[in-house]
């Protein structure tokens, strides 16, 4: 029987390791931030963050998602549909495989180990005007209060200067989601950092 919960506290990271330990399927909302849901295994449990394996819409491994306990309204565990979802896995020979150890106690250590792990990646940032925005990109080099990263356009151009990020504006970090792998393909290889001025923020995906 699935269990709906509705918390934001210290009892929901019991909870998600409890998934994590049983590699029991789980679905959560983020009413804040977007309208639709996550699907997927967790794969780590932080004081501050949480990993998630995703499976996607087409019961595709779509990405891992790194994303803030507080953000969190809703949580079903398992899914109410774990079983068909865990047939067409199997089916597919799709097997969760999240990396070991991925720190997850604070941003910095988050964006450090989700750059040494993928080529690019997915940095959602807090907006005044929008509820996320994502920007995707290669991690190139960690300030002390934040970090810089050689970002995609959405049609797939490499940006020929940084872009600056602090650590408090991220609330969501992507890895190996098939959009961002995708714009990678396409674009290929990153070309040299022009020198500049470090502290734009360049197009939102």
């Amino acid at each position: 029987m699935s269990n709906i919960i509705e918390l934001k506290n210290t009892g929901q990271r019991a909870l998600l390791r409890e998934a994590q330990q049983k590699q029991t399927l789980v679905r959560l909302w983020r009413e804040d931030l977007e309208h639709g849901s996550f699907c997927g295994y967790v794969g780590g449990v932080g004081r501050e963050f949480f990993l998630l394996w995703v499976v996607g819409d087409g019961i595709t491994y779509d990405g891992m998602y790194v994303m803030r306990h507080r953000d969190i309204s809703e949580l079903e565990a398992p899914d109410k549909h774990h079983a068909f979802f865990e047939k067409a896995l199997a089916l597919k020979h799709i097997l969760p495989r999240p990396p070991r150890g991925f720190p997850l106690d604070n941003i910095r250590e988050v964006i450090q180990a989700a750059g040494a792990q993928a080529p690019v990646i997915g940095v959602h940032v807090d907006s005044e005007d929008e509820a996320e925005v994502c920007y995707i990109g290669r991690l190139v080099s960690v300030e002390e209060d934040g970090f810089n990263m050689q970002e995609l356009s959405p049609d797939a151009e490499w940006m020929r200067e940084a872009s600056f990020f602090s650590w408090d504006e991220v609330s969501t970090v992507s890895i190996e989601d098939s959009y961002a792998q995708s714009l990678l393909a396409v674009a290929g290889a990153a070309p040299a950092l022009e020198q500049g001025d470090d502290s734009g923020i360049g197009r939102a995906h």
